[in-house]
Parts: structure tokens; sequence; C-alpha cells
């Protein structure tokens, strides 16, 4: 039987976290408001950039290493049907099983439906942003069973009754005084005589966490690579909880994007070279764990993978931003982004915040439906010098302001702009008359409204003594 996940469509609407209720402009202004906020981002950013570069710095071919990322990812989304189905056969030939989530929605559905056919009301999950991206633990809930996160900083945001801001960190906008207040409120049988050091906040969160891994019979996980040839799924993590979660329970359910698929045992060596350089700043990750279907009497007796496309057979339609679903989620471009820096995740509206989420988003939402996040960038280029496997972000941010609704004003002085450009005659008179922006004070402080809004945020140049075509006309 083949495998169909339908014609390309992007996520449904109301479902998930891939929308925010405002657009950038409005809650990045509130964000930048808030100076510990900003305090908190410089800080981590920093010391995360710093550890980074040191390690890439050691690796004397990590040009070509990049370059390899590139191309297996782009070998495997252009060949993706048929890994995808030589995924499904060799999980299945390992005794696992396979499910199709054409959207959020039917991923929830299944999930849910495998976690009640347990008899468990309870389960633990490993960091997983694809379970964020789909509303996971609110579905769970609505189910009556109770998610419980395993991660330090996914537990933080859970107990804070927060939202991730960031790929990796999903904590970074709080510090140790702010995590030390949520524990003392939310955490069960906390020492009240708690401090904010890290290694004491650590060992609260490893006791609270210790009797769920003991206790609880089904997990959820995320993957960050599966590998078609055998059907393994690999997720690398720095805590061990993912380690607890993925052997202890008799039940396992995995839930991952159909862009982590890779071809071969070989082609993950690349990869597991360059993420923990990117991201964390490691030289490998601490825990990196694999794992193939069931082995009797060893781990999870129950191995579930639920392949969810959610709008990404939309973004691999597009020839041009197809790239996007190369991310392998370091979070390298979060990272040296001083638009990021700035305002922090929450300002994105989506799971996915930054450069990457600026343009992975729109694509899988639909460019309408997150009209302004092509619009988070300075078009630096830092995010695509960042990037592992060379995403071309400030390509895919054109790309999409290209696809973005525009209004009719500013359609019709593009128009005018192009007519103008157009006739030789009136591009002259253009260039003489611009020598009447003189008019509007320095840097062009006193334009009117609404070209007012323009100069609050921009210097206008002051005009040329002289135009290029008298120039050019006197010799």
């Amino acid at each position: 039987m083949r495998t169909f996940l339908g014609m390309p469509a992007t996520a449904p609407p109301g479902v998930g976290h891939l929308r925010g209720e405002e657009p950038f402009p409005a809650a990045a202004r509130r964000a930048l408001g808030d100076a510990q906020l900003r305090r908190n981002l410089r800080h981590a950013t920093t010391t995360i950039r710093t550890k980074s570069g040191a390690v890439i710095g050691e690796v004397p071919d990590w040009q070509q290493l990049r370059a390899a990322g590139r191309a297996i990812k782009a070998d495997a989304m252009a060949r993706l049907p048929e890994l995808l189905e030589q995924l499904e056969a060799a999980v299945a030939a390992a005794g696992g099983t396979v499910h199709w989530a054409a959207d959020a929605a039917e991923a929830n559905r299944i999930v849910t439906e495998l976690v009640r056919a347990t008899g468990a009301d309870r389960v633990m999950k490993v960091k997983s942003m694809a379970t964020q991206e789909i509303g996971l633990n609110e579905a769970l809930e609505a189910a009556g069973i109770e998610p419980v996160e395993t991660d330090l900083a996914e537990l933080i945001v859970q107990l804070g009754h927060d939202r991730p801001s960031h790929i990796l960190v999903p904590a970074i906008h709080r510090n140790r005084a702010e995590i030390r207040e949520i524990f003392l409120r939310e955490m069960p049988g906390v020492d009240p005589d708690l401090t904010d050091d890290p290694p004491a906040l650590a060992a609260a969160a490893r006791r609270h966490l210790r009797q769920t891994f003991l206790s609880t019979r089904v997990a959820v996980s995320g993957a960050n690579f599966a590998i078609a040839e055998t059907g393994t799924l690999a997720v690398v993590e720095s805590e061990g909880n993912g380690r607890m979660c993925l052997t202890l329970p008799d039940t396992l359910i995995t839930v991952m994007g159909i862009e982590k698929v890779i071809p071969t045992w070989d082609d993950l060596g690349v990869f597991l070279q360059l993420l923990p350089r990117a991201s964390t700043g490691e030289r490998m990750n601490p825990y990196t764990s694999m794992w193939t279907g069931v082995t009797p009497g060893d781990g999870p007796q129950q191995v579930h993978l639920v392949l969810l496309d959610n709008g990404r057979s939309a973004v691999l339609a597009d020839q041009v931003g197809r790239q996007a679903l190369h991310c392998i989620r370091c979070s390298a471009c979060l990272n040296v982004c001083p638009v990021y820096e700035r305002t922090g995740g929450h300002a994105y509206g989506s799971v996915y915040p930054g450069p990457i989420g600026a343009v992975l988003s729109p694509q899988l939402t639909g460019v309408a439906d997150n009209a302004s996040l092509p619009y988070a960038s300075s078009l630096c280029g830092a995010c695509y010098d960042a990037c592992p496997v060379m995403i071309n972000i400030p390509e895919l941010l054109v790309h999409l302001r290209a696809q973005a609704p525009h209004p009719k004003s500013e359609a019709a002085a593009m128009a005018a702009a192009a007519y103008t450009m157009d006739h030789p005659a009136l591009y002259a008179a253009a260039q003489r008359a611009a020598k009447l922006s003189k008019l509007s004070g320095p840097r062009g402080r006193g334009l009117p409204p609404p070209l007012s809004g323009w100069a609050a945020s921009r210097d206008l140049p002051e005009p040329p003594s002289q135009t290029f075509r008298q120039w050019w006309a006197e010799r």
C-alpha cells in the first residue's frame, strides 16, 4: 500500500503554536521595553556564541562539513517520498509501527488514542519542537492525560505556565532568580530554603523528576534524525532525561517532522559533528540515543513513529523556500541575530523563533497568516554565516516578502516608481526634485505624516550636489 499525505496544504489554524496573536512589530515593541528580558537574552546569547565560536575554530574542515550537511539535506528533500517509504518499511521490519499525520489535529488524535490504549493517564516527554508545534500538551490535557516535561528548561517553562522562547534553550528569557521563584511556587515538596545556585536548582528538578521516570509507563519524544536505511531514530540531548524516557517506559511514541529523515548511517556522522558545535558549543552531545524498533525484553516493547506533515509538503513544493526544511534545529541563527537578541522568542508568536522561524513559520501556515515575520530581520546575513547547513535565510526572507500581502498604497507607489524609472525624462526630473528633500531638515526629521513614521527610525540620506547624469554630461 502506498503512503499518501495528501496535496500540499498549510498547517490548520487554531491548532498548535505556529501563529501569534499579534504581528511581530507590536510584540517586539513590548519586548523592547522589558529591560530584564534584554539583559537575560544578551548574557545567554553572548555566552553561547563565544563557546560555539571556540569549538568551531578547532575544526579545520568546518566549511566542508557545512557543505556536506547542505548536500545531504538537499538530496533527502529531493527524494523525500522514497526515503519516507524506506523508513516506514525499516521501522515496521524492526517491530515498530508507523503512523502518518497530515496535520497537527491528526497527529494529536493519533498520539492521544495511542496513550489511551495503554490505560495510562500520564506521559513523560523528551524535549520536542514538533510536539510544541502541534500543541500536543494541550491536546493530552484536554483528554485527561498529564504531560510531564523532563528537559530542565522545558520543565521551567511548563511550571511557569509560560511558552518556549528559544529552540535550544526554551527558558533563555528567565534568569536563575526567576527560576527559583517558579520552583518555590509550583514544584511540590521543594525545599523552602532553595537558593538560586544553578546546581541547587538542577538538584531540585532531578528530585522532582526521579519518581516520574520510575513510575510512568508511556513516553513521548521527538527525533533529531531518522535513518531511512535502518529505521533508526536518534535524539541528542545534554541532561540524560531523554535517555531515561527512551529506555524505561513500556511504550514510546515519537512525533517527527517528515523532513528529519536522512538516507544513511554515514550521513548521520556529518550531523553529529555539526549539531553540537553549532548549538551548545560542545564537541559532541553528552547523550546521543538511538533506537531501532523493538528489542524483546529490553526497552520499550511498543514503539510508534508518527510522521508529521503539517505544512511541510507545501514548503517542499516551493523550490526556493524548501531549503528551510534543511534546518537541524541547532539555533545558531538565533544566537547571532541582533533582532532576536533584543526582542526574544515570544515576539515571533511561533514555537520557531528567530531567523529560521521568520522563514519556516510563514511557509508552514501560509505567508498571509504570518505576514510580518519575513520582515523581522535586518538582512545582515549573520544567520547565513552561522547556519551549519548553509540555509540562505536572507534569500528566503526576501523571497517571502514578495509573497506577503501589501497595502494598495504601497503597490501604487511601487508602480509609480517603476513607471518613472522606465521613462528617462521623468527619472531625470525626479532626480532634480530629490534636492527638495533638504527642506525636510537634517536626516528627514521635518517630514510630514505619514512620511514622518519612516524617518522616525531611519536617516534620510543627504542628496548629492550633482547627479551621475549631470556628472556624465559634463564629461
